[in-house]
């Protein structure tokens, strides 16, 4: 299960995210469950860019953005120690701030974006070793 924080009308919400054994998107929020329904021509990798699944061998794992948006925040340099779960960028996307973690403990080998850039859904933020 992914965990997630967003912010809505300046109030933070943390939900946590997981996929079914059937393929079913189930968000939590609050004490409630919401069953997501994707559209069929929504890109297939976008379950796979949320989990931020690794995308090349050796350990190396890209972090990559959620949907697109502007880099607000910076939050880690390059070389740091991070560890899962803590705070590496926030993107700013339809006036909503969304925290992007370290999905595992790591080493940030190396950052690709800096405060104000542009990204697109699926974009390289960082790669995480």
């Amino acid at each position: 299960m992914e965990e997630l924080v967003v912010k809505v009308d300046g109030k933070e919400y943390k939900v946590f995210v997981e996929e079914t054994e059937e393929g079913k998107i189930l968000v939590h929020c609050g004490g409630d469950v919401y069953e997501v329904e994707t559209k069929k021509d929504a890109e297939p990798s976008a379950i796979e860019r949320l989990h931020r699944k690794e995308k090349s061998e050796e350990g190396r794992l890209e972090i990559t953005a959620p949907l697109p948006g502007i880099v607000y925040d910076v939050k880690a340099k390059e070389g740091a120690n991070v560890k899962q779960g803590q705070s590496l960028f926030t993107l700013m996307a339809m006036k909503m701030e969304n925290d992007i973690t370290a999905p595992r403990d790591g080493i940030l080998k190396e950052i690709k974006v800096k405060k104000d850039d542009n990204v697109n859904r699926g974009d390289v933020l960082a790669i995480l070793e």
